[in-house]
């Protein structure tokens, strides 16, 4: 069959050339749409589940929020293993399925799943799925800031920055602080650029940190209240049922309909301090007699800088399988827009686009298969000896490229630097150039031996003969390629998405240049090489030839040395290979870092902010550092969420020409930026890289490198046995930045009812949760519309009196048949220390130890410690490790 389709090539030689143009063209504009990355995206197939639960601790949290939900994924098609992160108020429950589940199939069966289970979950907590995005998805960043805008000269007192410092909106309204010019840049971020950028085509959504959520908040003055006989509760229901907006139906007048409408919402912090709460002896007590109203901020999880300010980060994230250049392209150019439409001297500027890494890492990839094409095609020319038929076996490069681009399309590979690195272009023409070498033998031949030119029909002969000739060495060689690939399509998990693309792209180029050289090369053979032809060797060829056969001669009389010698060399190989060191990959250099900050536990996001700022400045002055910025506490999306008291600082440098040392290794960079770190007390770091960082995090839910995991029930003991695992890993060589997961230590305003007391005043468990509740947390009583934005109204007492515990205990509880006794006649109020989060697995509670890895291999480092960890250690009963990150 194949000898048929030979020798229609021939036959048909400029109807293939034809089909060979057209496919090609079609190849190229598949290449154009093929998905470019830096690196091929090893995040497993998950779905995230977050749930704020404000008002339960992290111990709470486990057993009513994160415990169901991981009950109620039990036995999900596809699922492999559950995770979940509790925290105060917040929990992440991530499902991981295996890698053939449709991802969207997953998410409707989660889906499906957590409206079983909401009827067991605490009332007003309501899990959502995060955004379908992998590790690659945060493709764009961008900052909202206050800074002067060169197209907007604005006078004194018209809106704009201000002469004094000050800020004065659209609407006239004049901020002043710090906290009110962070608010505003939020809400711009939130109700401006947010809405816009969501209609960018490939994005699966926009995450926001930094800044303060708006709220109009109701102050409530505890003493004022208490002396009126009135209830945060009270409050509360007022506020709401003076809220409110309702239709009426129609109206039939003289024939016409009239809709009828009657809108009591309040519009601004003045109608809502003139709400009448109740009255007493007949005088209307409203909300401003016992309470202040004003625009506020909501108590944030998060915050984010630039350069020691404080600004709001945006992030653009890609929806899995887009195209990211042409997805953060598309947002870099859709923000451009929206920049001009913002407030005076409001302006977006972008930190960090994907798009740059994307092309560094194309054009190494290009650069390398260029030289490598270059090197092919003049090797081809100086070894064949003839410019035409060299170039025939060089033309299957670029038309093989542009096949394999479609090939790579519709098999759903993107292009990164595994699967286009992997392509070997010697590999690729070694079909074509023996089919060409063969047809110039056979032509020099035929011509001789007709001592003329041949004609058309008997070159067509020969050409086909030629190629048929070669069809069973041809198969044999391609396939024996192809086979040594096939291993790789079997691997699964990371490593499966790791090498299977890379090996998929090998053999779909091999194949197709086993079809060309079968159909396009004896077609252009055909038409081109008309001309008189002459097998003769190179000056390379011949100068080759004088130096082997007398090497060759020697090797066959001396048999049992030569094999001997052959075989001694494998073996000083295979023990050499025994003493070198593994790694999964190599690590991509990508050009940025991000660097950790982690405080203890009962740090606050303002304290964190604060600690930020000097060690901002300070990376900023590094000569090699452009800027940098950082992520605080959790993100609105919550796709990386950290605790308060960790901070993520992405460290954006110079190009490396405009470094004051462009020789200067970036290993030495990292030494000399942790010794400036190590000056700045009271945190801990760890300096990785941005995607590196990310893919850690979400195959194995840690940051490291590498990952020794704690399996256990008891949370003390499982802490005591991870300091010791942390303790060998300190004195592994090549093991850095080693941490324990922080999982205790979290100091905690504990209110504890007493039953005793409850039912003796006849006071309910739910009135004094209602009181807590307003008076700390918060509680949202409606909320403001401005135009199309909207604003939650919110009870709850000022920062400072939040924190006096004695003004606390006054805080007035409802009791049942009437009248209000003093929150601390119900309940103890102290300060106590908790858990600061509960990490589980499959079920099982767990405490991390991690660790990167520098100047050695990760395979090596992992043995030393196992080893040491077997004979130093010795586990509790119940206790158990696993290892995980990139080992």
């Amino acid at each position: 069959m194949i000898a048929r389709i030979v020798t229609w090539a021939v036959e048909k030689r400029w109807l293939v050339l034809l089909l060979t143009a057209i496919v090609a063209v079609i190849g190229a504009f598949s290449l154009y749409r093929l998905p470019i990355d830096a690196v091929p995206d090893i995040t497993n197939n998950q779905v995230q589940i977050n749930v704020r639960a404000p008002a339960l601790s992290p111990e709470l949290v486990e057993k009513q929020v994160s415990f169901p939900i991981e009950t109620a994924l039990a036995g999900t098609p596809g699922i492999e293993y559950t995770r979940s992160l509790s925290r105060n108020g917040f929990a992440q429950i991530t499902a991981v399925f295996s890698d053939s589940t449709d991802i969207y199939f997953a998410r409707q069966q989660v889906g499906e799943r957590l409206r079983g289970v909401q009827e067991n979950l605490p009332d007003g907590v309501n899990p959502e799925m995060g955004p379908i995005a992998t590790g690659l998805g945060e493709v764009y960043m961008y900052t909202v800031r206050l800074d002067h805008r060169e197209d907007d000269k604005h006078k004194p007192g018209e809106p704009g920055q201000q002469p004094d410092g000050s800020y004065i909106t659209p609407e006239g309204e004049r901020l002043t602080t710090e906290e009110d010019k962070a608010t505003y840049l939020r809400t711009a971020q939130d109700w401006i650029v947010t809405p816009l950028l969501k209609t960018t085509p490939g994005l699966a959504g926009v995450d926001s940190i930094g800044g303060y959520a708006k709220q109009f908040l109701v102050v409530p003055d505890v003493q004022k209240l208490a002396s009126l006989g009135i209830t945060l509760t009270d409050l509360g229901n007022a506020l709401e049922r003076n809220n409110t907006s309702v239709g009426g139906g129609f109206v039939n007048r003289n024939g016409e309909g009239l809709a009828v409408r009657s809108d009591a919402l309040v519009r601004n912090a003045s109608e809502l301090a003139r709400t009448v709460i109740a009255t007493r002896n007949g005088v209307p007590i409203t909300v401003e007699q016992v309470a202040t109203v004003k625009t506020g901020q909501a108590i944030r999880m998060g915050s984010a800088s630039e350069n020691g300010t404080e600004v709001v980060v945006g992030t653009a994230i890609m929806r899995i399988g887009e195209n990211s250049r042409i997805v953060s392209t598309a947002v870099a150019e859709k923000l451009k827009t929206i920049n001009a439409s913002l407030p005076p001297d409001v302006v977006i500027q972008p930190v960090l686009n994907r798009t740059e890494l994307v092309n560094s890492t194309i054009k190494t990839v290009a650069k390398n298969l260029s030289e490598g094409a270059v090197l092919v095609i003049v090797v081809l020319f100086l070894l064949l000896g003839n410019f035409r038929a060299a170039l025939i076996a060089a033309l299957v490069i670029p038309i093989t490229m542009m096949l394999t681009g479609f090939g790579m399309l519709r098999a759903g590979v993107s292009a990164n630097l595994m699967s286009l690195g992997a392509l070997d272009f010697g590999l690729i023409v070694d079909g074509a150039v023996i089919i060409v070498e063969n047809a110039l033998r056979r032509l020099a031949e035929q011509q001789h031996h007709e001592g003329r030119l041949l004609s058309v029909k008997e070159r067509l002969a020969t050409v086909a003969a030629a190629a048929r000739e070669m069809i069973r060495p041809s198969v044999y060689g391609q396939a024996i390629i192809i086979l040594v690939y096939v291993p790789l399509l079997t691997l699964t998990g990371v490593e499966g998405k790791t090498f299977g693309p890379m090996a998929l792209t090998v053999i779909i180029a091999l194949a197709f240049a086993f079809i060309l050289s079968l159909t396009f090369v004896p077609a252009m053979i055909a038409i081109w090489l008309s001309k008189k032809v002459e097998e003769k060797d190179g000056r390379i060829i011949t100068w080759l030839k004088k130096r082997y056969e007398p090497g060759l001669d020697r090797a066959m009389k001396r048999p049992t040395l030569t094999i001997g010698a052959g075989v001694g060399s494998l073996v000083v190989a295979a023990l050499a290979f025994t003493t070198l060191g593994s790694v999964f990959l190599p690590q991509l250099d990508e050009g940025d870092l991000l660097i950790q900050s982690l405080r203890i536990p009962a740090t606050s996001v303002q304290q964190s902010q604060a600690m930020q700022v000097p060690i901002e400045r300070m990376m900023s002055k590094q000569p090699e550092v452009q800027f940098v910025y950082s992520k605080t506490g959790t993100a609105e999306l919550a796709a990386d969420p950290m605790p308060p008291n960790a901070t993520d600082m992405f460290v954006i440098l110079k190009p490396r020409k405009d470094w004051p040392d462009p020789e200067l290794p970036k290993e030495e960079l990292v030494s000399r930026i942790e010794g400036n770190l190590a000056k700045i007390p009271g945190n801990a770091y760890e300096i990785t890289q941005p995607i590196q960082m990310r893919f850690n995090e979400l195959i194995a839910g840690v940051r490291g490198d590498i990952a020794v995991k704690v399996f256990g029930d008891d949370f003390n003991q499982m802490n005591r046995t991870a300091e010791q695992i942390a303790a060998v890993l300190r004195r592994t060589q090549g093991a850095a930045d080693v941490k324990v997961e922080q999982t205790t230590g979290l100091p905690m305003l504990d209110i504890r009812v007493n039953r005793d007391a409850m039912a003796r005043l006849g006071v309910t468990a739910q009135d004094v949760q209602d009181t807590v509740t307003a008076t700390i947390g918060g509680r949202t009583s409606g909320q403001i519309f401005e135009g199309d934005r909207r604003f939650p109204v919110v009870i709850r007492l000022s920062e400072a009196q939040r924190a006096d515990i004695g003004l606390l205990q006054q805080v007035q509880v409802p009791v049942a048949g009437g009248g209000y006794v003093p929150l601390s006649s119900v309940a103890e109020i102290k300060v106590v220390d908790g858990p600061n989060q509960i990490s589980r697995e499959n079920g099982k509670r767990r405490v991390v130890v991690q660790a990167n890895v520098r100047g050695r291999d990760v395979g090596s480092v992992v043995a030393d410690a196992q080893a040491a960890i077997g004979s130093q250690l010795r586990l509790p009963a119940g206790t158990y490790l696993e290892w995980g990150g990139q080992f």
